[in-house]
Protein backbone atom coordinates (compact mmCIF):
# COMPACT_ATOMS: atom_id res chain seq x y z
CA UNK A 1 0.00 0.00 0.00
CA UNK A 2 2.84 2.35 0.74
CA UNK A 3 4.06 1.92 -2.85
CA UNK A 4 1.09 1.86 -4.53
CA UNK A 5 0.47 4.66 -7.59
CA UNK A 6 -3.73 3.44 -7.49
CA UNK A 7 -4.78 4.20 -3.50
CA UNK A 8 -5.85 7.63 -2.46
CA UNK A 9 -2.76 9.90 -1.43
CA UNK A 10 -3.94 10.09 2.11
CA UNK A 11 -4.13 6.20 2.44
CA UNK A 12 -0.57 5.94 0.70
CA UNK A 13 0.91 8.46 3.09
CA UNK A 14 -0.53 7.09 6.30
CA UNK A 15 0.74 3.70 5.19
CA UNK A 16 4.05 5.58 4.68
CA UNK A 17 3.80 7.13 8.27
CA UNK A 18 3.10 3.85 10.01
CA UNK A 19 6.12 1.93 8.36
CA UNK A 20 8.54 4.97 9.70
CA UNK A 21 6.83 4.29 13.37
CA UNK A 22 7.23 0.64 13.17
CA UNK A 23 11.20 1.63 12.37
CA UNK A 24 11.39 3.24 15.41
CA UNK A 25 11.47 6.69 14.38
CA UNK A 26 9.81 9.50 16.70
CA UNK A 27 6.94 11.28 15.66
CA UNK A 28 9.15 14.43 15.20
CA UNK A 29 11.28 12.57 12.85
CA UNK A 30 8.40 11.78 10.70
CA UNK A 31 6.83 14.73 10.58
CA UNK A 32 9.62 16.49 9.84
CA UNK A 33 9.86 14.03 6.50
CA UNK A 34 6.53 14.54 5.30
CA UNK A 35 5.62 17.86 6.44
CA UNK A 36 2.76 17.15 8.61
CA UNK A 37 2.92 18.25 12.57
CA UNK A 38 3.42 15.95 15.25
CA UNK A 39 -0.02 15.62 16.27
CA UNK A 40 -0.84 14.66 12.91
CA UNK A 41 1.54 11.73 13.08
CA UNK A 42 0.71 10.51 16.56
CA UNK A 43 -2.78 10.49 15.56
CA UNK A 44 -2.08 7.80 13.00
CA UNK A 45 0.56 6.18 14.96
CA UNK A 46 -2.19 5.53 17.70
CA UNK A 47 -5.01 4.91 15.74
CA UNK A 48 -2.82 1.64 14.43
CA UNK A 49 -1.64 0.97 18.18
CA UNK A 50 -5.63 0.86 18.82
CA UNK A 51 -6.27 -1.74 16.17
CA UNK A 52 -3.47 -3.64 14.94
CA UNK A 53 -4.04 -6.80 17.80
CA UNK A 54 -7.72 -7.27 15.37
CA UNK A 55 -5.37 -6.98 12.03
CA UNK A 56 -3.05 -9.94 13.52
CA UNK A 57 -6.32 -12.10 13.59
CA UNK A 58 -6.42 -12.10 9.75
CA UNK A 59 -3.06 -12.88 9.40
CA UNK A 60 -3.07 -15.14 5.66
CA UNK A 61 -6.44 -13.96 4.65
CA UNK A 62 -4.79 -11.60 2.37
CA UNK A 63 -7.64 -9.53 1.24
CA UNK A 64 -9.99 -9.16 3.68
CA UNK A 65 -6.75 -7.76 6.04
CA UNK A 66 -6.31 -5.49 2.92
CA UNK A 67 -9.98 -4.32 3.27
CA UNK A 68 -9.49 -3.76 7.37
CA UNK A 69 -5.94 -1.69 6.84
CA UNK A 70 -7.61 0.27 4.30
CA UNK A 71 -10.94 0.91 7.06
CA UNK A 72 -8.48 1.33 9.96
CA UNK A 73 -6.34 3.93 8.11
CA UNK A 74 -9.69 6.07 6.43
CA UNK A 75 -11.03 9.40 7.49
CA UNK A 76 -13.70 8.76 10.74
CA UNK A 77 -16.89 10.08 9.39
CA UNK A 78 -17.28 13.46 9.09
CA UNK A 79 -20.59 15.13 10.21
CA UNK A 80 -22.69 16.93 6.98
CA UNK A 81 -25.80 17.35 5.65
CA UNK A 82 -28.80 14.22 6.05
CA UNK A 83 -29.11 12.14 3.23
CA UNK A 84 -31.70 13.11 0.82
CA UNK A 85 -31.66 9.76 -1.13
CA UNK A 86 -34.12 7.12 0.24
CA UNK A 87 -33.15 2.79 0.12
CA UNK A 88 -35.83 2.94 -2.21
CA UNK A 89 -34.09 5.69 -4.44
CA UNK A 90 -30.89 3.99 -4.02
CA UNK A 91 -32.19 0.51 -5.05
CA UNK A 92 -33.86 1.74 -7.97
CA UNK A 93 -30.34 4.15 -9.03
CA UNK A 94 -28.57 0.94 -8.55
CA UNK A 95 -31.21 -1.46 -10.83
CA UNK A 96 -30.74 2.00 -13.44
CA UNK A 97 -26.87 1.12 -13.87
CA UNK A 98 -27.07 -1.92 -14.20
CA UNK A 99 -29.30 -1.66 -17.44
CA UNK A 100 -27.81 -0.95 -20.69
CA UNK A 101 -28.22 2.31 -21.57
CA UNK A 102 -30.26 3.92 -24.13
CA UNK A 103 -28.36 3.86 -27.75
CA UNK A 104 -26.19 5.59 -28.81
CA UNK A 105 -24.82 5.54 -25.32
CA UNK A 106 -22.42 2.06 -25.01
CA UNK A 107 -22.04 2.54 -21.02
CA UNK A 108 -23.23 5.14 -17.85
CA UNK A 109 -21.52 7.74 -16.97
CA UNK A 110 -22.13 9.53 -13.54
CA UNK A 111 -23.90 12.86 -15.36
CA UNK A 112 -25.92 10.06 -17.29
CA UNK A 113 -27.41 8.44 -14.67
CA UNK A 114 -28.16 11.87 -13.29
CA UNK A 115 -29.89 12.68 -16.65
CA UNK A 116 -31.46 9.20 -16.74
CA UNK A 117 -32.88 9.33 -13.17
CA UNK A 118 -34.47 12.71 -13.16
CA UNK A 119 -35.94 12.00 -16.41
CA UNK A 120 -37.59 8.69 -14.89
CA UNK A 121 -38.54 10.67 -11.83
CA UNK A 122 -36.72 8.38 -9.55
CA UNK A 123 -35.64 11.78 -8.38
CA UNK A 124 -36.18 15.46 -8.44
CA UNK A 125 -32.48 16.16 -7.71
CA UNK A 126 -29.25 14.95 -7.22
CA UNK A 127 -25.71 15.07 -8.28
CA UNK A 128 -22.99 13.41 -10.07
CA UNK A 129 -20.70 12.83 -6.99
CA UNK A 130 -23.80 11.41 -5.09
CA UNK A 131 -24.64 9.03 -8.12
CA UNK A 132 -20.30 8.08 -7.74
CA UNK A 133 -20.95 7.65 -3.77
CA UNK A 134 -23.65 5.16 -4.53
CA UNK A 135 -22.14 3.38 -7.24
CA UNK A 136 -18.82 2.85 -4.97
CA UNK A 137 -20.83 1.49 -2.02
CA UNK A 138 -22.62 -0.81 -4.39
CA UNK A 139 -19.44 -1.39 -5.98
CA UNK A 140 -20.53 -0.98 -9.65
CA UNK A 141 -18.06 0.51 -12.23
CA UNK A 142 -20.01 1.28 -15.33
CA UNK A 143 -16.89 3.35 -16.94
CA UNK A 144 -15.07 -0.31 -16.93
CA UNK A 145 -15.52 -3.81 -18.60
CA UNK A 146 -13.06 -7.40 -19.41
CA UNK A 147 -13.13 -9.93 -21.75
CA UNK A 148 -14.80 -13.04 -20.82
CA UNK A 149 -15.14 -16.29 -22.88
CA UNK A 150 -18.17 -18.31 -23.60
CA UNK A 151 -17.15 -21.82 -23.07
CA UNK A 152 -18.33 -23.90 -26.07
CA UNK A 153 -15.50 -26.96 -26.00
CA UNK A 154 -17.22 -29.57 -28.41
CA UNK A 155 -15.66 -32.35 -26.96
CA UNK A 156 -14.99 -31.41 -23.30
CA UNK A 157 -12.63 -34.77 -22.99
CA UNK A 158 -10.70 -34.26 -26.01
CA UNK A 159 -10.17 -30.67 -24.75
CA UNK A 160 -8.67 -31.76 -21.15
CA UNK A 161 -6.83 -34.45 -23.23
CA UNK A 162 -4.97 -31.97 -25.56
CA UNK A 163 -4.13 -29.91 -22.66
CA UNK A 164 -2.63 -32.48 -20.57
CA UNK A 165 -0.71 -33.83 -23.98
CA UNK A 166 1.23 -30.20 -24.22
CA UNK A 167 1.72 -30.08 -20.61
CA UNK A 168 3.14 -33.40 -20.43
CA UNK A 169 5.69 -32.31 -23.24
CA UNK A 170 6.70 -29.23 -21.35
CA UNK A 171 7.61 -31.48 -18.44
CA UNK A 172 9.61 -34.07 -20.43
CA UNK A 173 11.25 -31.50 -22.81
CA UNK A 174 14.44 -31.78 -20.96
CA UNK A 175 14.63 -35.44 -20.89
CA UNK A 176 13.93 -35.34 -24.59
CA UNK A 177 16.74 -32.76 -25.07
CA UNK A 178 19.18 -35.12 -23.55
CA UNK A 179 18.00 -37.63 -25.82
CA UNK A 180 18.41 -35.45 -29.21
CA UNK A 181 14.57 -34.78 -29.32
CA UNK A 182 13.94 -30.74 -30.02
CA UNK A 183 10.90 -29.37 -28.07
CA UNK A 184 9.78 -25.93 -29.21
CA UNK A 185 7.12 -23.91 -29.04
CA UNK A 186 6.82 -21.60 -31.95
CA UNK A 187 4.37 -18.46 -32.95
CA UNK A 188 4.34 -15.41 -34.97
CA UNK A 189 4.29 -11.78 -33.86
CA UNK A 190 2.68 -10.00 -36.50
CA UNK A 191 1.89 -6.32 -36.41
CA UNK A 192 5.70 -4.77 -34.92
CA UNK A 193 5.80 -0.94 -35.52
CA UNK A 194 8.78 0.31 -36.27
CA UNK A 195 8.35 4.05 -34.47
CA UNK A 196 10.87 6.60 -33.84
CA UNK A 197 9.83 9.72 -31.44
CA UNK A 198 9.62 12.94 -33.52
CA UNK A 199 11.22 14.64 -30.16
CA UNK A 200 14.34 13.67 -27.96
CA UNK A 201 13.43 11.69 -24.89
CA UNK A 202 14.34 13.69 -21.93
CA UNK A 203 16.41 11.33 -19.47
CA UNK A 204 16.07 10.71 -15.95
CA UNK A 205 17.11 12.68 -13.02
CA UNK A 206 16.69 12.53 -9.27
CA UNK A 207 12.85 12.91 -8.18
CA UNK A 208 11.79 12.94 -12.21
CA UNK A 209 11.24 9.59 -14.49
CA UNK A 210 12.64 9.39 -18.06
CA UNK A 211 10.39 11.71 -20.56
CA UNK A 212 9.17 10.86 -23.81
CA UNK A 213 7.17 13.01 -26.48
CA UNK A 214 3.71 10.76 -27.49
CA UNK A 215 4.00 12.03 -31.32
CA UNK A 216 5.89 9.56 -33.10
CA UNK A 217 6.66 8.82 -37.02
CA UNK A 218 5.41 5.12 -38.17
CA UNK A 219 7.88 3.22 -40.78
CA UNK A 220 6.15 -0.11 -40.95
CA UNK A 221 5.78 -3.47 -39.32
CA UNK A 222 7.63 -6.20 -39.86
CA UNK A 223 6.17 -9.99 -38.48
CA UNK A 224 8.56 -12.24 -36.10
CA UNK A 225 8.45 -16.01 -36.37
CA UNK A 226 10.22 -17.22 -32.82
CA UNK A 227 11.13 -20.54 -32.08
CA UNK A 228 10.91 -21.07 -27.85
CA UNK A 229 13.78 -24.24 -27.02
CA UNK A 230 11.53 -25.18 -24.34
CA UNK A 231 14.04 -27.19 -22.16
CA UNK A 232 17.03 -24.59 -22.95
CA UNK A 233 14.82 -21.21 -22.68
CA UNK A 234 16.87 -20.04 -25.50
CA UNK A 235 15.00 -18.64 -28.98
CA UNK A 236 16.36 -20.87 -32.25
CA UNK A 237 16.38 -19.55 -36.05
CA UNK A 238 14.11 -16.75 -36.01
CA UNK A 239 12.37 -15.23 -38.93
CA UNK A 240 11.46 -11.41 -39.51
CA UNK A 241 9.72 -10.44 -42.50
CA UNK A 242 6.94 -8.30 -43.76
CA UNK A 243 4.06 -11.30 -44.04
CA UNK A 244 2.96 -14.06 -42.12
CA UNK A 245 2.05 -15.84 -45.30
CA UNK A 246 1.83 -20.11 -45.36
CA UNK A 247 5.07 -19.71 -47.51
CA UNK A 248 6.32 -17.57 -44.79
CA UNK A 249 5.84 -20.48 -41.94
CA UNK A 250 7.04 -23.01 -44.28
CA UNK A 251 10.41 -21.34 -45.18
CA UNK A 252 10.67 -21.08 -41.47
CA UNK A 253 10.39 -24.56 -40.08
CA UNK A 254 12.57 -25.75 -42.99
CA UNK A 255 15.16 -23.38 -41.99
CA UNK A 256 14.62 -24.56 -38.17
CA UNK A 257 15.03 -28.45 -39.38
CA UNK A 258 17.82 -27.39 -41.18
CA UNK A 259 20.31 -26.49 -38.07
CA UNK A 260 19.77 -30.04 -37.18
CA UNK A 261 18.73 -32.06 -40.10
CA UNK A 262 19.08 -34.99 -38.35
CA UNK A 263 17.20 -34.57 -35.15
CA UNK A 264 14.04 -35.07 -34.07
CA UNK A 265 11.80 -32.01 -34.53
CA UNK A 266 8.43 -31.08 -31.78
CA UNK A 267 6.75 -28.32 -32.51
CA UNK A 268 3.81 -26.70 -30.33
CA UNK A 269 1.82 -24.43 -31.95
CA UNK A 270 -1.80 -22.93 -32.07
CA UNK A 271 -4.71 -23.60 -34.65
CA UNK A 272 -3.46 -21.41 -37.35
CA UNK A 273 -4.25 -22.22 -40.99
CA UNK A 274 -0.83 -21.52 -41.59
CA UNK A 275 -0.02 -24.19 -39.31
CA UNK A 276 -2.02 -27.11 -41.44
CA UNK A 277 -1.41 -25.93 -44.63
CA UNK A 278 -0.57 -27.89 -48.06
CA UNK A 279 3.12 -26.56 -48.35
CA UNK A 280 3.52 -27.31 -44.82
CA UNK A 281 2.54 -31.35 -45.26
CA UNK A 282 5.00 -31.38 -48.33
CA UNK A 283 7.74 -29.90 -46.35
CA UNK A 284 7.39 -32.15 -43.88
CA UNK A 285 7.34 -35.36 -46.08
CA UNK A 286 9.84 -34.20 -47.66
CA UNK A 287 12.29 -33.84 -44.55
CA UNK A 288 10.67 -37.11 -43.19
CA UNK A 289 11.70 -39.10 -46.52
CA UNK A 290 8.15 -39.96 -46.92
CA UNK A 291 7.35 -40.82 -50.56
CA UNK A 292 3.73 -41.91 -50.03
CA UNK A 293 0.62 -39.93 -52.15
CA UNK A 294 -0.43 -37.19 -49.86
CA UNK A 295 -3.38 -36.64 -52.55
CA UNK A 296 -4.90 -33.47 -53.59
CA UNK A 297 -6.22 -30.60 -51.52
CA UNK A 298 -9.67 -30.07 -51.51
CA UNK A 299 -10.52 -33.91 -52.96
CA UNK A 300 -8.96 -36.66 -51.78
CA UNK A 301 -5.94 -38.07 -49.45
CA UNK A 302 -4.11 -36.26 -46.96
CA UNK A 303 -4.28 -32.77 -48.54
CA UNK A 304 -7.86 -33.31 -48.52
CA UNK A 305 -8.44 -30.48 -45.77
CA UNK A 306 -7.37 -29.15 -42.69
CA UNK A 307 -8.05 -31.87 -40.68
CA UNK A 308 -6.40 -34.60 -42.59
CA UNK A 309 -3.69 -32.65 -43.05
CA UNK A 310 -3.56 -31.95 -39.44
CA UNK A 311 -3.79 -35.81 -38.51
CA UNK A 312 -0.38 -36.64 -40.63
CA UNK A 313 1.15 -33.60 -39.08
CA UNK A 314 0.13 -34.69 -35.63
CA UNK A 315 1.66 -37.93 -36.42
CA UNK A 316 4.33 -38.90 -33.81
CA UNK A 317 5.92 -41.55 -35.70
CA UNK A 318 7.30 -39.14 -38.21
CA UNK A 319 10.63 -37.27 -37.23
CA UNK A 320 8.99 -33.73 -37.63
CA UNK A 321 5.48 -33.50 -35.60
CA UNK A 322 3.08 -31.00 -34.63
CA UNK A 323 1.13 -30.57 -31.50
CA UNK A 324 -1.54 -28.48 -31.52
CA UNK A 325 -3.02 -26.20 -28.43
CA UNK A 326 -6.52 -26.08 -27.98
CA UNK A 327 -8.86 -23.27 -29.56
CA UNK A 328 -8.58 -20.28 -26.81
CA UNK A 329 -5.85 -21.89 -24.94
CA UNK A 330 -2.76 -19.51 -26.28
CA UNK A 331 -1.50 -19.06 -23.22
CA UNK A 332 -0.11 -22.62 -23.53
CA UNK A 333 2.27 -21.46 -25.80
CA UNK A 334 5.26 -20.64 -24.20
CA UNK A 335 6.43 -18.82 -26.80
CA UNK A 336 4.07 -16.13 -25.75
CA UNK A 337 5.39 -15.57 -22.86
CA UNK A 338 8.86 -14.91 -24.20
CA UNK A 339 7.17 -12.34 -26.93
CA UNK A 340 5.93 -10.66 -23.65
CA UNK A 341 9.48 -10.34 -22.44
CA UNK A 342 10.59 -8.99 -25.84
CA UNK A 343 7.72 -6.77 -25.76
CA UNK A 344 8.89 -4.69 -21.92
CA UNK A 345 12.44 -4.78 -22.64
CA UNK A 346 12.55 -3.93 -26.40
CA UNK A 347 9.72 -3.00 -28.16
CA UNK A 348 7.82 -0.87 -25.43
CA UNK A 349 10.53 2.28 -24.94
CA UNK A 350 12.35 1.77 -28.62
CA UNK A 351 13.15 4.15 -31.16
CA UNK A 352 13.34 2.72 -34.81
CA UNK A 353 13.91 4.94 -37.64
CA UNK A 354 13.27 1.97 -40.28
CA UNK A 355 11.77 -1.66 -40.42
CA UNK A 356 15.58 -2.35 -40.79
CA UNK A 357 16.30 -1.13 -37.91
CA UNK A 358 13.34 -2.91 -36.07
CA UNK A 359 14.50 -6.23 -37.19
CA UNK A 360 18.06 -5.59 -36.53
CA UNK A 361 17.65 -4.53 -32.86
CA UNK A 362 15.27 -7.76 -32.48
CA UNK A 363 17.99 -10.08 -34.10
CA UNK A 364 20.33 -8.14 -31.15
CA UNK A 365 18.10 -8.50 -28.71
CA UNK A 366 17.58 -12.26 -28.66
CA UNK A 367 21.16 -12.71 -29.25
CA UNK A 368 21.55 -11.17 -26.08
CA UNK A 369 18.31 -12.41 -24.56
CA UNK A 370 19.95 -16.23 -25.27
CA UNK A 371 23.62 -15.08 -23.64
CA UNK A 372 22.60 -13.41 -20.79
CA UNK A 373 18.61 -13.99 -19.91
CA UNK A 374 17.69 -17.48 -20.95
CA UNK A 375 16.47 -20.35 -18.34
CA UNK A 376 13.70 -22.50 -19.16
CA UNK A 377 9.93 -21.70 -17.41
CA UNK A 378 9.26 -22.99 -14.61
CA UNK A 379 6.01 -25.02 -15.69
CA UNK A 380 3.93 -26.10 -12.82
CA UNK A 381 0.60 -26.39 -14.45
CA UNK A 382 -0.05 -29.92 -15.30
CA UNK A 383 -3.46 -30.05 -17.31
CA UNK A 384 -5.90 -30.33 -14.55
CA UNK A 385 -8.72 -28.55 -14.35
CA UNK A 386 -8.39 -24.82 -13.08
CA UNK A 387 -11.73 -23.98 -11.85
CA UNK A 388 -14.65 -26.52 -11.02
Amino acid sequence: MSRSRELPHSLVQRSQIVIAAAEGRSNKSISEEFKLCEETIGLWRGRWLEGHQELEKLAGKRKQLYRSICTLLADAPRPGSPCTVTAEQVCQLIALACETPPAPLTHWTRNDLVREAIKRQIVEQISASTIGRILKEGDLKPHRNKYWLNHTVADEARFRQEVRDVCKLYHQATELHEQGVHVVSTDEKTGIQALEPIHPTWPMKAGTPEATEFEYKRHGTQTLIANFKVATGQVISPTIGDTRTEDDFVAHIRATVDTAPQDRWIFITDQLNTHKSEGLVNTVAELCGIEDDLGVKGESGILHNMDSRAAFLQDTSHRIHFVYTPKHCSWLNQVEMWFGILSRRLLKRGRFASTDELKKRIFEFIEFFNRILAKPFRWTYIGKPLMA
